[in-house]
């Protein structure tokens, strides 16, 4: 696995255990629902801007995200 398989991978995890909509997270990132869905998919990764906001609303930082903070 490739790290950006990864990232979309660790993405992905967090957002479908968070329990929160897609809804809610796609308000809380100022996307619509389908990009967040994507998000999941692993068709495309958040801009820089965007990854940020994912981190604090899933209260995990980007190191996590990124994989260089093993749980």
């Amino acid at each position: 696995m490739d790290i950006q398989e990864k990232i979309s991978a660790n993405i992905r995890t967090e957002i479908l255990s968070c329990g929160k909509t897609r809804r809610e997270i796609a308000e809380a990132l100022g996307v619509s629902c389908p990009t967040v869905s994507q998000y999941v998919s692993g068709r495309i990764q958040p801009s820089l801007a965007t990854f940020a906001k994912l981190c604090a609303f899933l209260g995990v930082s980007a190191d996590e995200l990124l994989g260089l903070d093993e749980r």
